[in-house]
Formats: C-alpha cells, structure tokens, sequence
C-alpha cells in the first residue's frame, strides 16, 4: 500500500508511504517545539496538503488539533485559541498576522509557527521517529480510541462557537458508517471541496485512509469549475451540503464535463427537494441524502438502492449502531407523521462541549443526545426535518448561531440591542437579517447599515456578515424580558422588506 496514491492538490501528489515520511518528519518537528500529549496545537491554513498532513502529525504524537477557518476575524479568532487553550499556532503567510494580533491576548498560546518552518525540518526527525514507532509498534503517542484528538468548533446557540471533543473512534466509525452505507472500495477516488477546518474534509480523509484510496483536494468550491474537476480527477464519490447543488444547477450545462465523470456515489445534506431528481438527470450519478452534525457523526443515510426517495426529502434511517427517537416538548414519543424533536443514541459522538459542562449535560439526557431539529418519520422509518428548536441561521451550508452575530453588533458604541433571524433565500436557503436598535444618543443617529456591517465584518468571518439590516425604535418582548423573536417576521409578506441589503448597497 505504501506506493499507492494517498493525497493529492493541484498537481502535487503524495503516496501513503510519503505521507508516512512527512508525517513522522512533522511530528518530530512539533516535539521539537514542545508539542506533546493532549497539547492543543491550532491549524489555521488554506486547503492544500499541509492541512491533512499537519492533523495526521499532530495526531501521531498524541496532541489536539484545533482546526481554525482561516477567514475567522479577530473576534472568533481570539475566542477558538482562548477557549481551546492552544499552545502551538501554526499558520500560513497570509495567517500569520491574523494570529500575531491575538497571540498576546491568549495566554496558554506559547508559540507561532508557519506551516513551512515544520515543514522544512530536518530529515533526521523523520529517521528518528519512524525507528521509534517501529521499535514500540505504534504511532508514538497516538493515544486511545477513547481519547480526544480533535476540539472541533461548531456554532452554539448561545453565543460564541463551542468546542466539540472528537476522539480517534469517533473519526473511524464515522467514516467505517460512510465506508460501507456508500460501499467505498479499493478503486474508488474521493473528492473534497470543502475547507478543511471544516470536519467534512478530515471523515474524507479517514475514509481514505481505511480504504487505501486517494483523496483529491480542491482548493475550494467554484460552481463553474467543479466538474471539470471531478472529470479531470477521475473522482467516483464526493460530499457537499448546502447550497452548492442549487450553484451547480444554475450553470450552464457542460455535457462533456458533466457526464464524462466517474462519479457512482453522491451524498448531501440539505438537498433541495424540488431539485432532487434533476441533479440526478442532470449529472448521471444517483444523489443520496444524509444526515449528521459535529456532536454525533453521520446519524441518517437514505439507501442508494431506494430510488423511490428521490425528490421526497427524506434523509434516510439511523445508520449501523444508532437509534432515533421522534418526542414532544414532554420527552414523550410521538406517532409516525407528527413532528418532534429528534433524539439519537447510541455509536461514537462527542464526548462534550469543551469546557462546558452544564451544556453537555443538557444535550445528553439518560443516554439520548438532543439534536435541537424537528423532524417526521415516515412509514418507511426515514426520516424528513420540518424545523429546529435552535437559534440557528444555515447559510449556503454553514451554520451561524445568531446570538455570536448579535453580541459583535451590540459591541458597537452606537447598537442598544440586536436581534438576528433567517429570512428565505433562493441561492443561499437562508441568509441573515440583522434588526438593531439604536442608542437615543444624536450620535448614534448617523450611523449607516454599512459601518455596521463593515464593524462585524472585522470582527466575524465573512459568511456571518448579515446581509439585511433593518433599524427598530423598540423590540417586540416576552414576559421574561428577552427579544421575542417569533413577532419580528410577523405581517410581512417580504421578509426583507424596510431593511438594507448590505450586498446590494440599497434599502430593499
């Protein structure tokens, strides 16, 4: 297996047995900085192969990794490397100052370094380690299925992004589920589009890894050039969620592209039904829906041998080792066909949010893990979200939790109270709408939907930005004196009527 091809970006082609070398040269490296078990080590880069072989390092000699998007502003940034209590940064070029910035204001961060000082260590780290590791029979101080390799950070409902501890067993049944739901086999080549902070990439990886195929890496997303990516790459399965079916579907056909592929398998999340059948028609391969989150791993496939759901919306059955469960707001099971809360139990999934152990509590109760999505199940025990409990906006894919966006623009000198909600969107699904109230100071008169949006958009990666801003005298409250969200959309027709679109540059 070692001359087979492993990884692969932009031309660049690395077998498993040269990430083998990189990767034992990286983890000598990383000791070298200090780095040892537990440790937390950030990796704020771009895709390319230093990415995966940075995780496969870190993880070999036992420490953390803290995935970073490197499009994070300083107000994320800072929260990821405090929260996570990082104490190696590495970075790109363009990273680099992003983390200088912060770096003092972190005070377990010890080190910065760029991805291509580890890179370029010395071959005799490389020798020294991969002797150790055959000498012990491991991979160093790899750890335990049992322990923690990943703080993986995902929106919290709550305010800021919460670390979601990920263990060895967690990534490798994770992907053995998509492995053998999606029959991945010798043959196959996987395809990535996605960052690879997001964890979609490192299950990609994985799967790889188990199978002994290659994955190819694409820097990032590009609607117009994807499938000629997928055909020049002779890829056979991929994953995307989002909105990227609906940006595929908007360019103009390319018949040579788009049907002289190798593609057998394809999964996603949030596949618009409408849209279903046509992706599959469009591009020849069958189009299957699943279901999953950071906390739990993949949760619900639909069969790729059930063409009949096709266009339905269903995501599928609890895969090998899960059970679900459909209650009300009393924790009571509800009939087939009556929506209710989605509860899972059962496999590998988080061990918790880090540093946050009432959450935890509260998202694991007698054994069952809230999702925080309203769902149906059907007849044939799959099952359809119709809804979320979660103060949640999905953006194109992402998830943004609306209280981090509201607490940047109540940071704002001039902002007295922020409330953010989805509003429909044909491209993205949903974007977000930004209702603020003003201080009654005159100064706070003059200030624009545009200094607001560029105040959050310095603080805030760039696909939290809201996209509509829309000034209230006064909020709509509860009893309880909190924003009552549910009445701001009431009455409206348009649910971004008398707000600014801040892509546009104009009043809606």
């Amino acid at each position: 297996m070692a001359g087979r091809e492993f990884l692969r970006f932009e031309g660049s082609s690395l077998t498993f047995g040269e990430v083998e070398e990189r990767t034992a040269r990286l983890a000598g490296a990383l000791r070298g900085v200090g780095v040892g078990p537990s440790d937390r080590v950030a990796i704020m880069l771009p895709n390319g192969l230093e990415f995966p072989l940075l995780w496969l390092a870190v993880a070999r000699v036992g420490g953390v990794i803290v995935p970073v998007n490197p499009g994070y502003g300083e107000s994320d940034l800072k929260h990821v490397l405090r929260d996570s209590g990082a104490r190696l940064a590495i970075g790109g070029p363009e990273q680099m100052p992003k983390l200088a910035a912060v770096a003092d204001r972190c005070l377990e961060l010890r080190t910065l370094r760029q991805a291509s000082e580890l890179s370029g260590s010395a071959p005799e780290a490389a020798q020294s380690a991969a002797q150790e590791a055959a000498r012990t029979g491991c991979r160093e101080d790899a750890g335990r299925p049992g322990d923690v390799v990943t703080i993986q950070y995902t929106s919290g409902t709550t305010g800021f992004p919460k670390g979601c501890l990920l263990t060895h067993e967690y990534w490798i049944e994770l992907a053995e589920q998509v492995r053998d739901s999606c029959s991945v086999e010798p043959g196959d080549v996987c395809l990535t589009a996605q960052p690879f902070h997001y964890m979609d990439p490192a299950w990609n990886m994985v799967v790889a890894l188990l199978v002994g195929i290659p994955l190819v890496i694409l820097p990032s997303f590009s609607a117009s050039t994807f499938w000629g990516s997928v055909r020049r790459s002779g890829a056979t399965f991929f994953y995307c969620i989002g909105a990227m079916p609906t940006y595929l579907l908007k360019q103009p056909e390319d018949p040579a592209n788009e049907r002289g592929h190798r593609v057998r398998r394809v999964l996603c999340s949030g596949i618009p039904p409408r849209q279903h059948r046509r992706l599959e028609e469009r591009y020849g391969c069958p189009w299957r829906e699943t279901y999953g989150s950071t906390e739990l791993g993949c949760v619900l496939l639909a069969p790729f041998s059930d063409a009949d759901c096709v266009g339905s919306g269903a995501m599928g059955a609890p895969v090998t080792g899960r059970e679900v469960k459909v209650v009300d707001e009393r924790g009571e099971r509800v009939p087939c066909g009556v929506p209710g809360e989605m509860l899972v139990r059962g496999g590998a999934s988080m061990l918790g949010y880090h540093g946050l152990p009432e959450e935890s509590a509260r998202w694991r109760q007698d054994g069952w893990a809230r999702t925080g999505d309203l769902v149906v199940e059907d007849e044939n025990g799959y099952y359809r979200i119709v809804g979320r409990l979660k103060d949640m906006i999905r953006r194109a894919g992402e998830n943004i939790a609306a209280a981090e966006v509201e607490a940047v623009l109540c940071d704002h000198p001039a902002v007295r109270a922020a409330a953010c909600v989805s509003v429909p969107d044909e491209d993205r699904g949903e974007e977000v709408k930004a209702y603020v109230q003003l201080r009654s100071d005159p100064s706070s008169r003059d200030v624009s939907p545009d200094e607001l949006a560029e105040f959050a958009r310095a603080r805030l990666a760039a696909f939290k930005v809201p996209r509509y801003i829309q000034f209230v005298e006064s909020f709509p409250m509860t009893p309880s004196e909190r924003i009552a969200k549910g009445r701001l959309l009431e009455n409206q027709e348009n649910a971004t009527a008398g707000a600014y679109d801040t892509a546009l540059g104009a009043w809606v």
